[in-house]
């Protein structure tokens, strides 16, 4: 499919900054003749006559010749723009009233609004952007750490779409020589080395496999590393939460039982995003609600990737060998409904941090604190960001995030391993032939060289209008 066919005749409009009353609000206008329909509206020094990336104070004006607003255009002419098309962008003051009246200004000139993502989407057309960058650019709209943001720079700068190209070119050279193959198939003509493609396609395979290996990491950066507090009633889940994210956000009480419903909130350490769980304690109980936030927090410490373990340390000092078999009963139950690759993290609770001075090893305590005297909750969010850090790539690694590139990357590698199945086993030219050529499809389905028209539009209805 031709880019370029994406693209409508007419100029496009929309306000680009966030919704609502600010200090200043921006309309973009973009398409071939963006410049002459502002011109329209506007009453200044002529547009149409401005070089590129250069700004002018003037007037909007209706077509009437009413004064609406004094503004600042900024003109970008092709191919120097954010679309690659002739741009302007429209600085007016906040008001809702000026941002609703210039839009239909600007459609009565001669533009039509945006629709979501519409800008990328032109960009994208007229190959200013593949698409692996264009959505890396709704993640760094969207970003909310430090890892999160440098993750989508180095996406929308490029890094991660020529790595897929040069994949995709090892292996468009493999394809040529098995199609050229076909052709002198009557001849009995090798032009591939087996032992050559074999060796191109397993290290294609090994990278692929890196690429969808980095994804739950990936999306732990993007979403927030998922953190489940569990523990006995009472243990002090709901106050360690509130003193992690300092404020009171879980209703505390003395009365077991008062969480029965998972709670989750944000919290960014060292440019990490976390999302804390707070979850219903564990125990047997007869109440059905109670059972159910039971059972949601076995889901939830099934899907985190660290689990803190909260452990009484006011019951634990007046233990019997019963209860710390009860515990040790959880500890295993907790592991067992854990991920193979989660950490589970034994925090010791109700204690003076300067008193402990030996962790009990059998319950794989690690860590002591006073949550409601807010002690050793440094020292907690220190283990949690060198956790969240164990196991990321190295920074100059790529990092997927996006749950459409890895499930293309997941069909890449099955079609990879067919190549390569087919290669040990003497399999006919054709049929390897026709398995490079799915995975050259699922690879250029993630940059945008191969793609269609609804992968397009599934792309870029999650991107806001003016964007």
């Amino acid at each position: 499919m031709e880019r370029n066919s994406l693209i409508s005749d007419k100029p496009i409009c929309a306000i680009s900054t966030p919704p609502g009353v600010g200090g200043i609000a921006v309309a973009r206008v973009s398409g071939a003749n963006a410049i002459e329909v502002v011109d329209k509206v506007w009453r200044g020094a002529p547009l149409t006559e401005a070089r590129t990336h250069s700004a002018h104070y003037g007037d909007i004006v209706d077509l009437d010749g009413g004064i609406l607003d004094s503004g600042v255009a900024t003109v970008f002419r092709a191919p120097k723009s954010y679309t690659g098309e002739n741009t302007v962008e429209i600085s007016v003051h906040g008001s809702r009233y000026i941002q609703q009246q210039l839009i239909n200004m600007l459609v009565n000139a001669g533009c039509r609004v945006a629709e979501p993502g519409e800008f990328t989407r032109r960009a994208f057309a007229n190959g200013h952007l593949d698409l692996a960058s264009a959505e890396a650019v709704a993640d760094m709209i969207a970003s909310e750490s430090k890892a999160a943001h440098a993750i989508a720079v180095r996406q929308m700068k490029g890094d991660y779409s020529k790595r897929l190209e040069a994949l995709r070119a090892k292996l468009l050279e493999l394809a040529s020589l098995l199609e050229l193959e076909l052709d002198f198939s009557e001849e009995d003509v090798e032009f591939a080395s087996r032992q050559q493609l074999l060796a191109t396609a397993g290290e294609v395979r090994e990278a692929v496999q890196s690429l969808t290996g980095s994804f739950k990491k990936g999306s732990a950066i993007k979403n927030g590393v998922p953190v489940a507090i569990v523990g006995n009633p009472n243990a002090g889940k709901s106050t360690l939460l509130n003193a992690l994210l300092a404020e009171d956000r879980a209703l505390v009480s003395p009365v077991s039982g008062t969480t029965r419903d998972t709670i989750e909130e944000t919290l960014d350490i060292d440019g990490i995003r976390f999302r804390l769980i707070d979850t219903a304690g564990l125990r047997d109980t007869d109440d059905m609600i109670e059972q159910l936030g039971i059972e949601r927090a076995k889901d939830k410490i099934g899907k985190a990737s660290t689990v803190l373990w909260l452990i009484d340390a006011e019951e634990l000092s007046n233990a019997n060998a019963t209860y710390l078999d009860e515990l040790m009963a959880q500890k295993g139950e907790i592991e067992g409904a854990m991920q193979p690759d989660a950490r589970l993290i034994g925090v010791l609770n109700k204690t003076d941090v300067a008193d402990c001075l030996a962790l009990h090893d059998e319950l794989g305590v690690e860590i002591c604190i006073s949550a409601k005297e807010k002690q050793g909750i440094e020292e907690l969010k220190t283990a949690l960001v060198e956790e969240a850090r164990r196991g990321l790539p190295e920074e100059a690694a790529l990092v997927v995030t996006n749950a459409r590139h890895y499930e293309s990357l997941l069909a890449a590698g099955e079609a990879l391993d067919a190549v390569i199945g087919g290669l040990n086993n003497g399999i006919s030219g054709d049929f390897i032939a026709q398995d490079l050529r799915q995975v050259n499809h699922n690879l250029g389905a993630i940059t945008g060289a191969i793609t269609t028209t609804e992968i397009l539009s599934t792309v870029f209805s999650r991107f806001c209008i003016g964007k």
